[in-house]
């Protein structure tokens, strides 16, 4: 094995100097201890998406109007400005909203800039068009929401919720949102006959109540005094008595005589209750440099602070917090964490003397001291990725260690030299092995950089952990160490009462070594042939326990969460009332549902229940927006801790939804439980290539499909039907009274919608006031009833002037990408796993064919099952450049082509302990397997280097084979130490039974039992492959003779040149075609297996050849 030059200065001054070595540590420890207390904390690291969004207000026009004017003719335009990756389009009642997603680390201000652009330099919009505005987006996250509750107004709810929120600000929490107040509005309702009676319009009350709404300043007088206009009238009496226009006869007229002012009610919009009680919730959001935690404990101290104050009865709640769940599962993995690293001491203790084991074992907290001060550099932050990315490199970061102390043991005790000599000359000579496993290591896992989409993002803390921990760990182990082990050494030449654990272990250990595996090891090499054989058979075992479906595939299994939302949608015909009955009925079920569970499971499984009406809770139902804002209800319901219940969510939401008995009134409604992780739906079907009512047609098809499985629940497509839209047209008759198209449409809209006359301020809100037909007049018939005045002052029925025609549209239109298309989404529990694995495969196989030719549109799956496409073709690329990466760096260690073969050959068996971990655990694969196995790559083979760079040392002083044999034996203890740590300080996270803990098992399972096999696997099958190497290269020698005098080779080259040829010939057949991507996941592994089993006869096949070609060669020598 090649040494590395350089290595031999550094490493000895740090050794031999009295104080450098220490300094260092001293530098690492106090860097760590410094930064950590000032990083962040979160749940899962901030998944930012840079966008810029353009939007459109045209008042009046309908959905499809809006889509053909305005975003089919912007649209164009923006997809060509550069660092766009993605646009979405939706087009509404009077407003078109396009949002522009741009690729990661795009220079936002110039895309802002570029955006503008484009958009200045489209001409041909509607004239009645405003100016596009172009905004960039601005990324929150949600931190809690404080509910104020009680028997009182909901007027003196707002009072204390603004007073709450004054002081929250005070506390420095700036993003606040309050909910369930309206801002203060007066209405001026003016009945058409007072309109004809007095001939005034709305627009002439609207012009005259502006006109008194403010005050003017008019200057000082002398600088003493300061001169003001008019009085600001905003009370419903000043209002009442503002001056429309003096009479000829001096009389005058007033609003009042016109017109009926009221003070519109505070919570007219949005009505929250808890119980029978009236509620308010403020909305605390933080940004992308916001600490969760600190800042939901200072919302928790104002909120107890002030809830002290409040009448009795009145509560100050907080819900949906995030603070509990973050510190409590960072907890969970941090206790499993410092178990972990108990375990590893223990280990080390067990195998090294106490001095050696406890300066190994201090590598582990300096590494990871050290690698937090470049995280908090770098601007990571502890979350449960970070944490977890520590926690995996718990035994990882003392496999240097181990070796490097190991050996100077070694050298000190076998070799004779002196203390510093064998801590020096231990460096010296495992540098090259140690850094050659450690940078495949660090290869292996920046493999997961390949990984792009959300969950790119979302575990990209992990590689970057991963490497500054395992390169903190090179230092240590060069720099540090060999400084602390020449004392220890020194120290420990004499015996001691507390080394006794480790003689007594070491001295059963090499009985075992010399009296068993020893001879095992020859055993193995003698039947190199079928051993191998019998690894290729295993391996193939496990292959077709995933094939059969025993161990099946989810992409992502999002933690439990407790937050849960149903949300409905009332009919257009629907009143106030019908909307409070409705959600009246969700209250009674979900409180029904309650006793029920607290009977059957022993605690009432609500934390907190909170209805509203006025709009949806949470991620609301598609298609709303035409809606009268009172025909939207919700319930959000806050189940108890996921570990104090052994009932999922999706559990409650399945029961529940059966429970709720619908209003006659209620258009749709959805349950849905809150996911955490990468974004997107279970089920996202795209349906697109038709016209709207061709899609309309097919996802309500769809929809029907998939209700009948009783694991799907949230269905709802996103292309709502508008309201009727009625096209008016000027008759002649109309022209000659002097009516124009232009002025009849601004008369309508005044009517139909009213007039924002003014607003003002009104404590932390703005106030509005707004003149308006009454509520009465605006309906079916009011076409039908309108008198319009000419320009003579003659009033004349709008139905005399005007042609009718209707249409009924669609109330929005979305494009992705400039095709329009509708999405079918829901949730799928995946509480059974081979069930939702069924149900996707139907909908896949059969419901989705069949749509597509009977409707003659195209789908396409989309959220979760388009991001498992991706990261899955991600991990293959990264995977292959990881391998690539691994066998470049092991072909210049070892300078050979074909010794990094003999190396890597280990990593396919690693699947064996993967694939039966998840069958023994009853644990999907996800991509969290995925990962792991990426990461175990770089691990499985660290034994694998230092097993063979041993042995090709000992192959240059005796044969081959002793030294296959002396080579094994002696890495017996380093190889199974560095793997058993690794093992052991995962191993308390495979038993955690923490609900929160469960999405990162399979990363857990992965490592634990792929290296645990691997281990055994690496002591088996390279001692196995080095001597098949060796023959490889005699049978190539003996078919070059074969080629050249074939009489003289005899039919060891004739049978080795043929299976090589089998072995090619079957991975054309089987893996190829699979890796190039032309099948499906099971297909790949059924290829495999196929490959994996054929190969394997083929080896048994050339043994039994050559050992008849050899008991033949014998007899004829004979």
């Amino acid at each position: 094995m090649r040494q590395l030059s350089g290595s031999g200065g550094i490493i000895s001054y740090f050794t031999r100097h009295k104080t450098a070595a220490n300094l260092l540590l001293v530098v690492m420890l106090v860097a760590g201890i410094a930064a950590f207390p000032r990083m962040r904390t979160q749940f899962f690291p901030d998944v930012i998406v840079d966008t810029v969004s353009v939007s459109v207000t045209w008042s009046g026009a309908g959905a499809e109007d809006v889509d053909r004017a305005i975003v089919q003719v912007i649209e164009p335009s923006l997809l060509s400005v550069q660092g766009v990756i993605d646009s979405a389009a939706t087009a509404t009642e009077g407003r078109a909203s396009i949002r522009l997603e741009f690729e990661p680390n795009w220079d936002m201000a110039r895309a802002t800039d570029d955006v503008q652009k484009a958009v200045d330099g489209i001409s041909n919009l509607p004239e009645a068009a405003e100016t596009p505005s172009v905004s960039r987006g601005q990324w929150s996250d949600r931190v809690t929401d404080v509910v104020i509750t009680g028997p009182v107004g909901a007027d003196q709810l707002a009072r204390f919720a603004d007073e709450l929120v004054i002081r929250l600000f005070a506390a420095g929490v700036t993003q606040t949102t309050v909910q369930g107040i309206a801002s203060a509005e007066t209405i001026v309702e003016v009945p058409s006959l007072s309109l004809i009676e007095h001939d005034v319009t709305l627009a002439q009350i609207a012009d005259a109540i502006a006109n008194e709404a403010d005050a003017s300043p008019a200057g000082d007088v002398s600088g003493t005094s300061r001169v003001r206009t008019g009085a600001a009238k905003r009370t419903v009496t000043e209002i009442s008595g503002i001056v429309l226009r003096t009479n000829a006869d001096n009389s005058v007229l007033r609003i009042g005589d016109v017109a009926h002012v009221t003070q519109g009610s505070i919570d007219r919009d949005r009505a929250y209750f808890v119980g029978g009680n009236s509620a308010l919730s403020i909305r605390v959001d933080r940004s992308d440099r916001g600490d969760a935690i600190d800042m939901q404990n200072k919302v928790q101290a104002v909120a107890d602070t002030y809830e002290l104050g409040l009448p009795e009865g009145v509560k100050v709640d907080l819900i949906r917090t995030r603070a509990e769940l973050i510190t409590g599962r960072l907890n969970i993995l941090l206790e499993n964490g410092l178990m972990g690293l108990g375990l590893v001491v223990i280990l080390l203790f067990l195998f090294l003397n106490a001095r050696t084991a406890i300066w190994v074992a201090a590598g582990i907290p300096v590494s990871m001291l050290a690698a937090m001060a470049l995280m908090f550099l770098a601007g990571l932050t502890i979350n449960m990725i970070s944490l977890f990315a520590l926690i995996l490199t718990l035994g990882i970061v003392v496999d240097d260690a181990i070796v490097v102390g190991e050996h100077a043991d070694f050298r000190a005790r076998k070799l004779g030299e002196d203390p510093v000599t064998a801590a020096e000359n231990a460096a010296r000579r495992m540098f090259s092995p140690v850094f050659s496993a450690t940078l495949t290591t660090i290869i292996a896992f920046f493999g997961l950089v390949a990984i792009g989409g959300r969950f790119g993002d979302l575990i990209a803390d992990i590689p970057f952990t991963v490497i500054v921990v395992l390169t903190a760990s090179l230092v240590e182990c060069f720099l540090i160490l060999p400084n602390h082990m020449s004392h220890s050494i020194a120290h420990s030449m004499k015996d001691h009462w507390y080394d006794a654990p480790s003689r007594f272990v070491n001295k059963g250990f090499d009985w075992v070594r010399e009296q068993l595996f020893r001879p095992f090891i020859a055993a193995v090499i003698w039947a190199r042939y079928p051993v191998f054989a019998g690894a290729v058979v295993v391996l193939a075992s496990q292959v077709v326990l995933f094939i059969n479906g025993d161990v099946t595939w989810r992409f992502f299994n999002s933690p439990e969460q407790g937050s849960i939302s149903a949300n409905f949608v009332m009919t257009d015909g629907a009143t106030r009332e019908d909307t409070l009955a409705m959600m009246r009925e969700m209250q009674r079920a979900t409180n029904d549902l309650a006793a029920e569970y607290e009977e059957k499971y022993g605690a009432n499984p609500l934390a907190f229940v909170m209805a509203e009406i006025g709009g949806n809770s949470g991620r609301g139902i598609a298609g709303t927006e035409a809606k009268d804002s009172f025909q939207l209800g919700a319930i959000s319901i806050e189940l108890i801790d996921a570990d104090l219940r052994s009932y999922s969510s999706n559990a409650f939401v399945a029961e529940l939804q059966d429970k709720v008995v619908n209003h006659p009134l209620a258009e749709t409604v959805s349950f849905r439980s809150w996911r955490g992780g990468p974004g997107g739906d279970a089920l996202d079907i795209q349906i697109y290539g038709a016209s709207s009512e061709t899609l309309k047609a097919a996802a309500e098809s769809l929809k029907t499909s998939l209700a009948q499985f009783g694991e799907v629940s949230a269905l709802e497509d996103n292309l709502a039907y508008d309201k009727e839209e009625i096209i008016l047209q000027l008759t002649p008759q109309g022209q000659n009274l002097g009516f124009t198209i232009d002025a009849l449409g601004r008369t309508l809209r005044d009517r139909l919608g009213g007039i924002e006359a003014a607003t003002y301020p009104d404590g932390p809100r703005s106030g509005t006031i707004r003149v308006e037909l009454p509520a009465g007049e605006l309906t079916a018939d009011f076409l039908e009833r309108s008198q319009m005045r000419a320009t003579s002052g003659i009033y004349v029925p709008l139905a005399d002037i005007v042609g009718v025609t209707q249409r009924t549209g669609f109330s929005t239109i979305r494009r992705e990408n400039g095709v329009q298309l509708i999405s079918v989404t829901g949730d799928l529990s995946e509480d059974d796993p081979a069930r939702a694995a069924e149900i996707m495969t139907l909908v896949e196989a059969d419901i989705l064919p069949t749509l597509e030719s009977e409707f003659g549109v195209e789908t396409r799956l989309s959220g979760l099952s388009e991001q498992s496409d991706q990261f899955l073709n991600d991990a293959r690329d990264g995977l292959i450049l990881c391998l690539t990466g691994i066998f470049l760096t092991l072909a210049w260690i070892f300078s050979s082509w074909t010794r990094p073969l003999v190396v890597m050959a280990i990593i396919p068996f690693g699947l064996v302990g993967t694939i039966y971990g998840h069958y023994l655990w009853d644990v999907p694969l996800s991509i969290f397997t995925v990962v792991g196995l990426i990461g175990m790559v770089g691990i499985i083979i660290n034994d694998s280097i230092v097993l063979v760079s041993t042995i090709d040392e000992y192959a240059q002083e005796r044969g081959l084979i002793p030294a296959i044999i002396d080579g094994t034996a002696d890495r017996l203890r380093p190889v199974m130490l560095t793997t058993m740590t690794t093992v052991l300080g995962l191993a308390p996270l495979l038993y955690e039974g923490s609900s929160q803990a469960q999405f990162l098992k399979p990363t857990v399972i992965t490592l634990v039992y792929g290296l645990g096999f691997g281990m055994v696997l690496v002591l088996l099958i390279v001692p196995a492959l080095l001597a098949m190497q060796a023959d490889v290269g005699q049978q190539v020698a003996s078919a070059r003779r074969m080629l050249t005098r074939p009489k003289r080779s005899g039919n060891v080259g004739i049978v080795v040149f043929g299976a090589t040829l089998g072995v090619g010939a079957l991975f054309t057949v089987t893996l190829w075609p699979m890796l190039r991507g032309e099948h499906g996941t099971s297909e790949v592994f059924l290829g495999a297996a196929t490959f994996l089993g054929a190969t394997a006869a083929l080896l048994v096949l050339v043994f039994i050849g050559a050992a008849f070609e050899k008991k033949f060669r014998s007899r004829r020598q004979a």
